[in-house]
């Protein structure tokens, strides 16, 4: 049950454990989705609560839900803004020279009938930038922390595979697959003015095995 997953609850917003493998979106051929169990997080509120942006059907944590439309026009604004910060915690095949940087990579849509679509690298594309930092390494992977500072589909694991030169472990589409990809959306602060913001972290999941160690002891 989603309700489970709840890591912050208010009058305004909801914060789930989002696990990995459930897509935000309903998928257009249908099957299960936060958007189709959004009943389970209703919690005495007459409307399903809505989420606030998306994360990719594989990365599990932090997912940001608005309780009314008020808030939901709010938490746009804050998005829209930028003001929203958001941390992940990623895995990545390879060991980045630098101790930590910007990548900047315009993104852009590419799709072929035999290989479907994914993002690549365009000068002509969206503006794309990632703040990231090393954190640990060991046995020629290493834990980085992305923290993205504009919001593109598949920023992350692009920026990764192309921008360092290290795709996330078990990327199916930017990596070599194989297992669980390790990217977790590990923090979310959302300012609400006058308001406390809110401030989740969400836990990171068992599949990181013996990073854990590195992320419990940072």
């Amino acid at each position: 049950m989603l309700e489970d997953r709840i890591l912050y609850v208010d009058a305004e917003a909801i914060v789930i454990d989002k696990p990995a493998g459930l897509p935000v979106d309903t998928p257009r051929a249908g099957g299960d989705s936060v958007a189709v169990r959004a009943d389970e997080l209703k919690l005495g509120f007459q409307r399903e609560p809505v989420a606030m942006h998306r994360l990719d059907q594989d990365t599990s944590g932090c997912l940001l839900l608005a309780r009314n439309p008020k808030a939901r026009a709010k938490f746009q604004q804050a998005f829209e803004s930028g003001t929203v910060k958001k941390t992940y915690l990623a895995v990545v095949a390879g060991v980045p020279e630098a101790e930590a940087g910007v990548i900047d990579l315009p993104l852009a849509k590419f799709s072929t009938a035999e290989a479907g679509w994914r993002m690549v690298p365009d000068d002509k594309g969206k503006s794309a930038q990632t703040r990231w930092k090393k954190l640990a390494e060991r046995d020629g992977l290493s834990l980085i922390e992305f923290k993205p500072l504009t919001g593109r589909t598949h920023q992350i694991r692009v920026h990764a595979a192309r921008g360092l030169g290290a795709a996330i472990v078990g990327d199916p589409v930017y990596g070599s697959g194989g297992g669980p990809m390790l990217l977790h959306s590990w923090r979310i602060v959302v300012p609400r003015g006058t308001k406390p913001a809110i401030d989740v972290v969400a836990p990171v999941p068992d599949t990181f095995g013996l990073w854990l160690d590195f992320i419990n002891a940072a």
